[in-house]
């Protein structure tokens, strides 16, 4: 249905709002919002008026927190709906919002995520960064990190290049958590879980990121400059099937999910420019790259070693820092991805612009399991 859709009546994704991602503050959710949306509307240079309906994503504030925090711009009468998918509540939130404008619903949605992640889901670490409390996610990638280094023969610190490639990216994002530069001897540091260290792992906090999307008709309606625009040509979410004994179910599940939207993209692999990947664990970059055929199996060391996933290589991925480097405050990390495409698809991304980048994919994981994945790409 959604490439039935995304075809017959286009959506483009018109404005972009962040509030940067840090460690949780005294700041309320409502002001982290509110900042993501006035960017976004800012950016597309429409009023909040304008917008017919909101999707806000959060995986930890509780029951309706959208209403308490747009009212602030306007009793308008807009729809409002609330969005839990844990990792992926953003990246949910702002495929409703696609798949409204798509069928005809209304002409403008808005998608926002938004979190503050408190002292009951965390713990604190030697810097005084929110990390998950829970040690299963944690020890379930070290696991994975041993079974990926016995099976491809790959040491632990060609792993842990992927935190130094990211880590590097967010120093250049003004949004991100992490802005500072690291070695491999630092990100080799305060081993945490079998082979991770600290910094192989996403950190935790608050933040939030909007993204503004309408029809071709709004556009022209609007007046909105369309050269900035960003056309949504894929938009797929799936959740687990039962995998054979030998196969690795978050992989698995990527795997189909990027077979599912390539085919409604009409595109391959070879055809992508930049993707933001669910890189919470270093490990994981490299199980995606493959599963999303950047690279053959068990390859993705070599292929970050080689350079091709940096930024000005074959296909930069997370240029935005990543979870690893940009944070992952859950709610707003699905909208954050996509803020990221677009501002590379733009070509507005600064020392961090992936160049002459046309399309981009944003990739995101949640527990239970689903995957969703995003294709966009630039108007000629």
């Amino acid at each position: 249905m959604a490439i039935t859709l995304l075809r017959q009546r286009p959506v483009y994704v018109i404005g972009i709002g962040l509030h940067r991602y840090q460690k949780t503050s005294q700041k309320s959710y409502v002001e982290l919002g509110l900042t993501a949306v006035r960017e976004a509307l800012v950016d597309a240079r429409i009023s909040w008026t304008d917008v017919e309906s909101a999707y806000v994503g959060n995986a930890i504030l509780g029951m309706a927190p959208g209403r308490p925090m747009l009212r602030h711009l306007g009793a308008s009468g807009l729809s409002i709906t609330h969005i839990e998918n844990a990792s992926a509540s953003g990246s949910t939130a702002f495929r409703q919002a696609c798949l409204e404008v798509a069928s005809g619903v209304c002409d403008v949605s808005l998608a926002i995520g938004v979190d503050k992640i408190g002292a009951t889901l965390t713990g604190r670490s030697w810097d005084g960064t929110e990390h998950l409390a829970s040690p299963s996610p944690l020890v379930g990638f070290a696991l994975l990190t041993k079974m990926y280094m016995d099976r491809y023969g790959v040491s632990i610190e060609k792993i842990a290049e992927v935190a130094v490639k990211n880590h590097g990216n967010a120093a250049d994002n003004p949004y991100a958590q992490f802005q500072k530069r690291r070695t491999l001897e630092e990100v080799m540091k305060s081993p945490v879980a079998g082979p991770l260290t600290r910094l192989q792992c996403c950190p935790f906090g608050e933040g939030a990121a909007a993204a503004i999307v309408a029809s071709e008709e709004a556009v022209e309606r609007l007046n909105i400059n369309s050269s900035r625009n960003a056309q949504v040509i894929a938009s797929v979410l799936r959740s687990e099937r039962v995998y054979g004994p030998e196969k690795n179910m978050i992989v698995e599940l990527t795997r189909e999910t990027a077979k599912q939207a390539f085919d409604q993209a009409r595109i391959g692999p070879d055809d992508l420019d930049v993707v933001e990947l669910h890189d919470a664990f270093t490990v994981e970059e490299l199980l995606y790259t493959e599963a999303l055929g950047l690279c053959e199996e068990g390859k993705g060391a070599e292929f970050l070693a080689e350079g091709r996933s940096r930024i000005g290589g074959q296909c930069a991925v997370s240029p935005s820092g990543g979870l690893i480097g940009m944070g992952h405050p859950f709610g707003p990390t699905g909208v954050g991805q996509i803020a990221e495409i677009t501002r590379q698809l733009r070509g507005e991304a600064g020392p961090r612009q992936q160049p002459q980048a046309h399309i981009g994919l944003a990739h995101m994981v949640g527990i239970g399991q689903v995957c969703v994945i995003h294709i966009l790409r630039r108007l000629r």
